[in-house]
């Protein structure tokens, strides 16, 4: 009951986290959010001058960072043209072709307004044009203004930015699809980690933080892990599974719902090669606690883990990711089941870091 129990406040929290908006350096109401909902479980609580939240929870031993960015990848508006049309650019990392025909939310000055993203009418387009792909600098977001004037008097201005309008729905299985599961799951698990360990002492000191900025540089991370140097820190994040069509296991090896992936390498070595101290601590830990895990090896993105490792004189730093269909596009899939496993090898890991460190 207890684990079924996890999960519905899980898939709840995830919910509300994934419905949420917060482009990179925009992520003020992601923040808010976390604030509140993280509060309750540690002792002290501050935003920085880089818009990292930090939350402490105070005990004597080594210093843990567990790193979770808020932000998600979205648009900008660069161009508002005389017929009210809005070019843009991209804010992170997006696969064009998951952007065209996508509802979207503009962030304007005068409060969120409902847009569509279009191109050129097919109908209207050559043979050879139609079996091409659309490139972005061809789509535009319309929001049914008049003209230019009309835009801007709805609120819209250049450096505005948008985000996906999509809700979290569940699937099949214990599966759910949102966008922005990178990383709002990982918020999730930093949550549900520090409510379980406020429960009982620890020995340790745990800074939980919401990093800004992630998707576009590690930028928050950076700073943050500058002024906390912990002796010991884990980033959350997503990471892509092989297991749906188009994927070969030698692309990865990696499946929804067989456990959370712990990093042995990521970026091919460019980004993070997991200290052989962290991926002992971790995989011991999940053995002895018949907790179910996979070890991940890549060679695409990385994570905050990436500067928080190349901090100061360098910190024992691993990553702990969630296998997550559809990365970077609206229709992002995972198992909750994984988030649940990943909290508890956490929650394990943190209550024995005596034994390792």
């Amino acid at each position: 009951m207890e684990k079924s129990g996890n999960l519905k406040e899980i898939r709840s929290l995830l919910e509300k986290f994934t419905n949420a908006h917060g482009v990179s350096g925009f992520e003020d109401n992601v923040r808010e959010l976390l604030e509140l909902e993280i509060e309750p479980y540690v002792d002290t609580i501050r935003k920085d001058i880089m818009g990292n939240l930090i939350a402490n929870k105070k005990g004597e031993g080594p210093y843990i960072m567990l790193a979770a960015h808020m932000d998600e990848i979205g648009l900008m508006v660069k161009y508002i043209d005389d017929n009210g049309f809005l070019r843009f650019v991209e804010i992170g990392g997006w696969f064009d072709q998951t952007l065209l025909s996508q509802r979207v939310i503009l962030h304007g000055k005068k409060g969120p307004i409902a847009g569509v993203i279009g191109c050129k009418s097919p109908h209207l387009m050559k043979d050879e044009d139609r079996k091409k792909s659309v490139k972005l600098e061809d789509m535009f977001i319309d929001i049914g203004a008049k003209d230019r004037e009309d835009a801007e008097n709805l609120g819209i201005e250049i450096g505005v930015t948008a985000s996906v309008d999509r809700e979290f729905r569940s699937l099949a299985n214990g599966r759910v699809t949102s966008k922005a599961f990178d990383d709002r799951a990982g918020l999730v698990i930093l949550i549900e980690v520090m409510k379980r360990l406020s429960k009982h002492k620890i020995n340790a000191n745990i800074y939980a933080v919401g990093t800004v900025q992630e998707e576009v540089g590690l930028k928050g991370a950076r700073t943050c892990a500058f002024g906390i140097c912990p002796n010991i820190a884990l980033a959350l994040d997503t990471t892509v599974p092989g297991d749906y069509p188009g994927i070969s296991k030698t692309d990865s090896s990696l499946e929804i719902g067989k456990g959370p992936v712990i990093t042995v390498a990521d970026a091919s070595g460019r980004g993070l090669i997991t200290h052989p101290q962290i991926l002992k601590w971790l995989k011991e830990t999940a053995v002895e606690n018949k907790i179910p895990y996979q070890l991940g090896v890549g060679s695409g993105g990385t994570t905050d883990a990436t500067v928080i490792h190349l901090t100061k004189e360098g910190i024992p730093t691993g990553t702990i990711s969630i296998a997550t269909r559809y990365v970077h596009s609206p229709v992002e899939l995972l198992d909750t089941a994984d988030l649940e496993a990943c909290v508890s090898l956490v929650v394990k890991a943190i209550e024995n870091v005596n034994e390792y460190f």
